[in-house]
């Protein structure tokens, strides 16, 4: 049977700071209540949500069934399906695997494969994470997380999840069947991870757990993840960091040569940057318009500190230095 292919529909962002900032005809000039209220969240800042798409290994019938026993724990967890089982023990990964005919695809996938002249194979399974900062609930994320599961793939792709708290972030691991019942499927694009975000991130406020979703350029955050990943998987020979180690060796060299040079990207970081603070300006004037004093004070003491735009080279040269900096010792005060 042919394949279909399902893009989930996702909408625009709620909160689009910079078409505020821009001139002429398609300037907006109000805020609607949900706007007001993402406005309110982001500048209090409230804890951001995280949906992340874990893209090693899943487009092979093994590592599927590895990181099924991953998330349960090898058979210590339960892992919950769409259709609402609680299911546990070291055999329950290849069970559900066979339950979603995931051995077929995998016949489908090497025929496939036969004839795909070099192409990658197409996924059998997404596999997904879905994450609060420490301190977070972690029954009232897994309800949230449960709900939110329902919403977006019954009925449609086939899923299970587990709950892990072994660190200080409460996390739930999901694994999607990338096709559907009906034989459709499932892309996931960038809009998608957005609308994937805010979905989750009300389920969370629906529980209780104060939330947020917005675009890592309009709080003024530039970085992707934390700097001390990278050296933590330059310290962990099993993590996949060779691509992280280039780079940091790279701007230690070109820090001790004094040859240091920023990426071409940083005009267009620093351009987005200017464009994200006349927006919030714009944002700011909108409130004092429809009477929100305090709220557009609020507004405009958020644009004032957000950090300086920095490239990742930029970011590396810093933590860098900061290291080598910390890790001079210390002069003692003179007589002693």
């Amino acid at each position: 049977m042919a394949r279909r292919t399902f893009r989930v529909q996702a909408a625009e962002p709620l909160l689009d700071i910079g078409s505020y900032a821009r001139r002429g005809p398609g300037r907006r000039d109000r805020l609607s209540q949900a706007q007001v209220a993402q406005i309110s969240r982001t500048v209090k800042r409230v804890p951001e949500v995280m949906v992340k798409v874990l893209s090693r290994a899943s487009n092979d019938f093994g590592s599927v069934g590895r990181h099924l026993g991953y998330i349960g724990r090898h058979g210590g967890l339960p892992l919950e399906t769409d259709d609402g089982e609680q299911l546990q023990g070291k055999h329950i990964a290849r069970e559900l695997m066979e339950d979603w005919d995931l051995d077929l695809s995998e016949h489908r996938r090497q025929a496939d494969l036969a004839s795909a002249n070099g192409r990658q194979a197409p996924k059998l399974v997404h596999k997904l994470m879905l994450s609060m900062p420490p301190g977070t609930p972690a029954q009232g994320l897994l309800a949230a997380a449960r709900n939110f599961l329902r919403e977006e793939f019954a009925l449609k792709h086939r899923y299970a999840f587990a709950l892990h708290t072994d660190e200080p972030h409460p996390h739930v691991h999901v694994v999607v069947k990338a096709v559907s019942e009906d034989g459709v499927r499932l892309h996931i694009r960038k809009a998608t991870l957005r609308d994937w975000r805010r979905e989750f991130a009300r389920h969370l406020r629906e529980q209780g757990i104060a939330a947020n979703a917005t675009e890592r350029a309009v709080r003024g955050q530039t970085e992707g993840h934390k700097l001390d990943g990278i050296y933590r998987a330059m310290k962990d020979p099993n993590r996949d960091s060779t691509h992280m180690e280039r780079r940091v060796g790279m701007v230690a060299t070109e820090l001790l040569k004094g040859d240091f040079r920023v990426e071409a990207g940083k005009s267009k970081l620093v351009e987005t940057r200017r464009e994200i603070a006349r927006g919030w300006q714009a944002i700011s004037e909108i409130l004092i318009r429809e009477g929100q004093q305090k709220l557009a004070d609020d507004v405009r003491r958020f644009a004032e500190v957000m950090p300086p735009p920095l490239t990742e080279k930029e970011r590396i040269a810093a933590e860098l230095t900061a290291r080598a900096r910390d890790a001079r010792p210390k002069e003692r005060p003179v007589g002693r």
